[in-house]
């Protein structure tokens, strides 16, 4: 079979503490999934009904260098416990649903706050907002065989050495178990799939030069920067 082009290369994520390499599906995320960030940003709860959105695939950043984007003036970064399938499927019940994880990893859904905001206005959908070139810096992934559950841990990010975001994973309104069902009744959930799993409150702003530190405490961590613009060079 021939093709026009050459086709992009698969996206893998780095598996700690092996030389495993873990090959990504999709990247799903849930939007204000705590409470007090929800009430930052000015949004209304829903908890009856989950609110996703997507990220491509090959938004994933494992170096955590990111190049400031383009079309905005007011990026913003939300610290997030990331979670990685190795099973999927449709009707995923809460009770199996924890049995299809392999992996846990920190990472951070970066956001053109500014065009998300024109967005809600006009009741258009996030993509420009949410799924831009590098908006989902993330760390290794650490296989829960190693780290046992995670259950409640602190989730945090400081910039240039100041704490901006600190909050408590069991903190969430829909908890791992439940996004993966709700996820599985709107999707084919796949091996491959990564879920972003909502953001403390405390989001704010990132600039060129601006170094960052996510950690999910005794699980991962994160370290990354913010580049000059590739468009700028």
């Amino acid at each position: 079979m021939s093709t026009p082009f050459t086709p992009p290369a698969p996206v893998y994520l780095p598996v700690a503490q092996t030389p495993t390499l873990f090959p990504v599906h999709r990247v799903y995320c849930i939007g204000r999934n705590y409470l007090a960030h929800a009430r930052e940003m000015g949004s209304v709860v829903d908890r009856q009904r989950p609110f996703f959105f997507m990220k491509p695939a090959d938004a994933l950043q494992p170096s955590g260098e990111v190049p400031y984007p383009p079309a905005t003036h007011n990026l913003h970064y939300e610290v997030e416990m990331v979670v990685a399938l190795k099973q999927g499927g449709h009707n995923i019940s809460c009770e199996q649903a924890l049995d299809c994880i392999y992996a846990y990893a920190v990472g951070l859904d970066l956001t053109r706050r500014d065009l998300q905001s024109a967005a809600k206005q006009d009741g258009l959908p996030w993509d420009a907002a949410k799924g831009f070139d590098y908006s989902a810096p993330l760390s290794e992934l650490h296989r829960i065989e190693d780290i046992g559950p995670p259950d409640a841990r602190t989730l945090s990010l400081t910039v240039n050495g100041e704490t901006r975001q600190q909050g408590q994973t069991d903190a969430m309104i829909h908890n791992v178990a439940s996004i993966i069902h709700e996820l599985s009744l709107l999707w084919l959930l796949q091996p491959g799939d990564v879920i972003f799993t909502g953001t403390p409150a405390g989001v704010g702003v990132l600039q060129v030069g601006d170094q960052f530190r996510a950690e999910l405490a005794g699980i991962a961590v994160l370290e990354g920067r913010i580049l000059p613009s590739i468009q700028a060079n």
